[in-house]
């Protein structure tokens, strides 16, 4: 069996660890699975092949024999199914474990991406200019919500490690860039204790040494 995802041969240095294929291989390097990279050029992702594959034109998909899933959630849960790193075998483990990837992706991650889409897009557009407060103040409703949550705990679910705190992670670190994250203390120590892991590591090289062989090209 061989998992192929695809991934952008380049993005511009802003990008670079935030593209979403990032959360497939780190799943992937926790399950113990090997992969090989198909990178995109610019443009690649609008061929009808690909959009037959991925209707949004975005990145990843994930492939193996022929079975084809894209959207990052579904498909860190898929390789969960086959890790317990990921996924607990207990079923109310594993459905707390959802709920996080799920709270991630939707109270989280659209309310981050809103302010950085407004920082680094179009912070000079006066319309810009005046819902920014608003969508900050209300990043930081959510932020404190998952800082509650999550208290002293050493991850979401408690002492273990799921998918959940793997897509947490990933959309926490749209908010490098700003201050925010550092208002909660265990929110940085949290995101830092997910980012030390081995597989988050690897993952992370892969997907910059991909990058750079279009540098180096």
């Amino acid at each position: 069996m061989t998992i192929t995802i695809s991934a952008f041969a380049w993005v511009p240095d802003f990008a670079k660890g935030q593209v979403r294929d990032l959360r497939v291989r780190w799943a992937l390097e926790e399950a113990g699975l090997p992969y090989r990279a198909r990178l995109l050029e610019q443009g690649d992702q609008n061929d009808p092949e690909y959009r037959a594959l991925q209707p949004f034109g975005q990145v990843p998909i994930f492939e193996e024999d022929g079975f084809v899933l894209f959207e990052t959630g579904a498909i860190v849960l898929h390789i969960g199914e086959r890790s317990e790193v990921l996924l607990p075998p207990d079923p109310k483990g594993r459905a707390r474990a959802t709920q996080w990837v799920v709270a991630a992706l939707n109270s989280i991650e659209p309310f981050a991406l809103q302010v950085a889409l407004i920082d680094i897009f179009y912070k000079d557009e006066e319309w810009a200019k005046l819902r920014r407060p608003g969508a900050a103040d209300f990043l930081r409703r959510r932020l404190n919500g998952l800082s509650a949550a999550l208290g002293d705990k050493p991850y979401l679910d408690g002492d273990r490690f799921t998918a959940g705190d793997l897509i947490m992670t990933t959309v926490l670190r749209i908010l490098d860039y700003t201050p925010m994250l550092a208002e909660h203390g265990n929110l940085t120590a949290y995101k830092a204790r997910c980012e030390s892991r081995p597989a988050y590591g690897r993952a992370l090289a892969a997907q910059l040494a991909d990058f750079g062989k279009r540098d180096a090209a």
